[in-house]
């Protein structure tokens, strides 16, 4: 199980990292985010998927921002299956926040149990 949560944690970094700055500096994202009608919340998604993924990754050294973080991205996932949905986009396109939505979950999930029997 440890090694799932390691494996999640990093893929999750790393994606979060990606769409954080492509969300912020793509021209693709605000095209996106108009289609969407947020506009207004780019740049604050973008710093939120950044922040996420830099939690992570500081969840190694002070396992509650892995929690903290993990949550955080899951929740903001969460919004964007319901965007998705409310776009009526396909499921091939709502799949990616979908997924990041239970992965994180996982990870807070797991990081909850970490801290639960921490000494």
């Amino acid at each position: 199980m440890t090694l799932v949560y390691h494996v999640s944690t990093v893929f999750s970094a790393g994606l979060f990292l990606f769409y954080g700055f492509a969300c912020l500096f793509a021209n693709g994202m605000v095209d996106e985010f108009k289609r969407f009608g947020l506009s207004q919340f780019r740049r604050l998604t973008g710093s939120l998927e950044l922040l996420g993924a830099i939690g992570l990754l500081v969840g190694y050294v002070v396992p509650v921002f892995a929690l903290v973080s993990a949550l955080g991205l899951a929740a903001l996932m969460a919004l964007g299956v319901g965007t998705r949905v409310r776009a009526r986009d396909s499921l091939i396109e709502t799949a990616p926040a979908a997924v990041l939505m239970v992965m994180n979950a996982f990870i807070a999930w797991h990081a909850w149990r970490m801290l639960s029997s921490a000494p």
